[in-house]
């Protein structure tokens, strides 16, 4: 039997619906990354001038650090339970809407009490955004570029930290922590009219959940060609969304998964959070010690996608392995005292080992479950994932306030990276309890058989 390639375009108006939902997808993921990044470049101005919301310390700063975590792992959950029903177009216009309006709000905080409770609210749009995104490039992507195309949108994570970054180095001092914020909530009124007007609905969705004229007339309109079938065993069953993750096929492989999140948001936020302040007690100027931060951002940007091209070729899992372990190296390298242009190079490896896994694990993710599960494996592993994510700030915060250097914070952070890629070593696929083979995770959810190895699927 002849298969087709397995990122074949079906037409010139199949390709460009699906750049569209790239490109957008992408421009969301930026204001998570902005997000996940500006707390970070505002933090030295609420320690240092308690004028602006009262008196924060070191340790209190990195529990209010988590509140937008903890908001994100909230979001996260919600879409896992409700999106795989309502649908991916609606919860991601719901959420772009949400969270905007949460960093206008966060903006015009009167005291650590309100800037807290706004964070959180705040962090449930984009943990909700994050899930459905994720899980919206599964449904387009031709399987054969799936991680690539997950890679280019989830790089808008690291590209938002990169601007905030810059933002912050360039305007901060001009518009102070209030306007960084509004830069937040811009959204509202340039990515929802778009979103409105150019996001389609997933025929895959469409197609799971019984609705098949309705996909047969997005077909149409978007040139994106209907399933010829989803043939994964909780189809066949009726399971839809996290009831699906229960399943005997998908039950072992959830539970690691959601380790590997939860290590890689850890390593993810607790750095982002903290880096400039540790290079700061390490003697480098306030711009220098933002400078580090663009750096792990900008490392992770390239790196994530270079990988991810290599993951749509090898299989993720392996890389994913790799650049964990990489990270352990880089963090043991900035313990060392190594020259400025060696710390630079081990913080841009510790960006692609860190962020970058996150984006490469998202894109394992939205390959390894099918799709009526697509939605809640992804807001699973971004939900249990926070849960890491609100501890990174709250360990840093506290290796900091007790007086350990900085060299023991990130011998800290090594060791985790290290269990992070021993985790993802015993990930199996979930048809056949075996390790997933190269040729097969890139579609392992959608029943795609590739030619080199029809034989696995008997």
């Amino acid at each position: 039997m002849t298969h087709p390639p397995l990122d074949t375009w079906e037409s010139a108006r199949h390709r460009r619906s699906v750049l569209w939902v790239v490109s957008l997808a992408t421009l969301v993921m930026m204001f998570d990354g902005y997000d996940l990044v500006v707390y970070g470049t505002i933090l030295p101005i609420l320690i240092d001038d308690a004028n602006q919301l009262g008196p924060l310390t070191a340790s209190h700063a990195g529990l209010l650090g988590s509140y937008a975590l903890i908001g994100v792992m909230i979001g996260a959950l919600l879409a896992g339970a409700v999106g795989d029903f309502l649908g991916r177009r609606r919860m991601m216009l719901i959420n772009i809407a949400w969270f905007s309006i949460g960093m206008g709000l966060t903006a015009l905080s009167t005291d650590l009490t309100m800037f807290g409770i706004m964070r959180l609210l705040t962090g449930i749009g984009i943990g909700g955004l994050v899930a459905t995104t994720v899980a919206t490039v599964g449904d387009f992507a031709p399987a054969g570029k799936r991680n690539l195309y997950n890679a280019i949108v989830c790089s808008g994570v690291p590209i938002g930290g990169v601007l905030a970054s810059l933002l912050a180095i360039v305007l901060r001092d001009a518009i102070g922590w209030r306007g960084m914020f509004w830069i937040g909530a811009l959204p509202l009124i340039t990515l929802l009219p778009l979103a409105l007007v150019k996001l389609a609905e997933s025929p895959r969705w469409l197609i799971a959940r019984g609705r098949t004229e309705r996909a047969t007339e997005v077909s149409a309109r978007t040139g994106i060609p209907l399933p010829a079938t989803d043939s994964t065993t909780d189809v066949d069953t009726g399971k839809v969304g996290f009831a699906a993750l229960a399943d005997r096929q998908y039950r072992w492989g959830t539970a690691l998964l959601g380790l590997m999140s939860f290590v890689a948001l850890l390593l993810s936020y607790g750095l982002n959070t903290w880096l400039p302040k540790i290079m700061e007690n390490a003697g480098f100027d306030a711009k220098g010690s933002l400078s580090f931060l663009l750096v792990l951002n900008g490392g992770a940007v390239l790196g994530g996608l270079f990988a991810s091209k290599v993951a749509d070729s090898t299989g993720p899992k392996r890389v994913i392995t790799t650049t964990f372990f990489l990270a352990a190296l880089a963090m043991v390298l900035l313990t060392l005292g190594a020259p400025l242009s060696v710390l630079l190079v081990a913080v841009a490896v510790a960006g692609v080992g860190t962020i970058g896994t996150q984006v490469l694990i998202y894109g394992f993710v939205a390959g390894y479950y099918s799709t009526a599960a697509r939605g809640a494996g992804v807001a699973w592993c971004a939900g249990f994932g926070r849960l890491g994510g609100i501890l990174g700030p709250v360990i840093g915060g506290v290796l900091l306030a007790s007086g350990m250097s900085s060299q023991s914070a990130f011998y800290v952070f090594a060791v985790l990276a290290l269990v992070g890629g021993t985790v993802t070593f015993f990930v199996r696929n979930p048809r056949h309890g075996r390790t997933i083979p190269p040729t097969l995770d890139r579609s392992v959810g959608d029943g795609v058989s590739p030619p080199s190895a029809p034989h696995l699927l008997r």
